[in-house]
């Protein structure tokens, strides 16, 4: 027997997940790196960071089918370093880990206008999603 999750489950789960970035008195934020995530979020975060952003707060809406989308996007930022943007990490306003995942320009966990980050130069959060499987 495959193992499944209604989708209520499937919402409170994923805004669980969300809702532990706005913990703290302050705006989350995302860390975009470069290099390769690490196997856990429990890993120490490896490569450069190469451009962090500020969320809203709350940073994410309410999770509809599974999933739920970064809010006020896009956001913009400038840039730190200079790489290729390999993954992001999200942490509450306190700095703890919340989530990681995966950047690209589509399709991505967070999808940015350019993998391709400069110093000084503005780079933007096109869209963003946290989604809980339905198993």
């Amino acid at each position: 027997m495959a193992f499944r999750i209604p989708t209520a489950v499937r919402n409170a789960a994923c805004d669980a997940i969300v809702d532990a970035l706005d913990a703290g008195a302050g705006a989350a934020t995302i860390e975009v790196r470069s290099g390769s995530q690490p196997a856990s979020a429990n890993d120490a975060a490896g490569g450069t960071v190469l451009a962090t952003f500020t969320l809203a707060d709350p940073a994410f809406g309410a999770a509809a089918n599974g999933v739920a989308n970064l809010a006020s996007t896009p956001r913009s930022t400038t840039g730190s370093a200079a790489g290729t943007a390999g993954w992001f990490r999200a942490k509450d306003s306190s700095g703890n880990t919340v989530f990681d995942g995966s950047v690209g320009t589509s399709g991505a966990d967070m999808n940015l206008n350019t993998l391709t980050i400069s110093v000084g130069v503005t780079v933007e959060l096109t869209s963003g999603t946290v989604t809980m499987p339905a198993g």
